[in-house]
């Protein structure tokens, strides 16, 4: 039995791709999602839970009932949203919360992911310039942390390979898995993508060595993986390829 007609529907916005409409003249009034990540001074997460959390958040964000339509066809809370940001250049800015900050958060509309004692939360998209002063006070930088050694990816979820010679920072990073995410399940077909959601949107993020990265991309080149190219907006050249995006045999 296939995934019910509401999340067939959300999924197919994701695999139809994004728009190119020009952005607005008014810079105030680009597009973005935000995202938030909980990293506490005192014994902060490591950084490979928190990226995993903000790639499985983004996602569930892009198929929660509330971007679709309800059963008689009326718009979700957050369809109007969500769908204007999918039609333009798909942009996210991730930002650093502790302590109240992050409680504070939860009450913005989004969804909140925990991977391994890790938090990340991702918003509805909206204008850069009507940003929710509870995210806007946020840090955009400060989000580094210490490359983790995670081991093996579990083969039973999809993994994305991060470019690590390009020394992105875990804001940076967090926004491209959270883009691998979305081309991921876009990718997939309905019953995948609905099958993933129901494991939560489990995931690996790893860096890749350049021998690995060959492989990645060798398998992007055949069409059995795909690839997040920037858009160079920040951090990076325009057109590096930051995320490679691998699901698991079966999936």
């Amino acid at each position: 039995m296939g995934p019910d007609p509401g999340f067939a529907a959300r999924h197919a916005v994701l695999a139809a791709g994004y728009g190119q409409r020009p952005d607005p003249e008014d810079p105030a009034q680009v597009l973005a999602m935000p995202i938030v990540l909980h990293i506490p001074k005192v014994d902060p997460p490591t950084r490979t839970a928190v990226l995993e959390a903000a790639a499985a958040a983004t996602v569930a964000l892009c198929l929660d009932a509330r971007v679709g339509a309800d059963l008689d066809g009326e718009p979700g809370p957050w369809q109007r949203a969500y769908l204007a940001w999918t039609g333009a250049r798909i942009r996210k800015v991730a930002r650093r919360a502790r302590g109240a900050q992050w409680l504070a958060v939860q009450e913005v509309d989004g969804v909140t992911v925990t991977v391994d004692g890790a938090q990340a939360r991702a918003f509805v998209p909206g204008p850069v310039g009507e940003l929710d002063p509870r995210v806007r006070k946020l840090q955009i930088g400060g989000t580094d942390l210490e490359h983790d050694v995670p081991g093996d990816a579990d083969p039973d979820v999809p993994v994305f390979w991060l470019n690590a010679p390009l020394g992105m920072t875990v804001g940076k990073a967090a926004a491209q898995v959270g883009h691998a995410a979305m081309m991921l399940a876009g990718a997939m077909t309905a019953e995948q993508a609905a099958s993933w959601s129901a494991d939560g949107f489990r995931c690996a993020v790893r860096d890749a060595d350049p021998g690995r990265w060959a492989e990645v991309t060798a398998l992007v080149a055949a069409d059995r993986a795909v690839a997040v190219r920037d858009a160079g907006f920040t951090e990076v050249a325009p057109g590096s390829m930051t995320v490679v995006a691998v699901a698991p045999a079966g999936r």
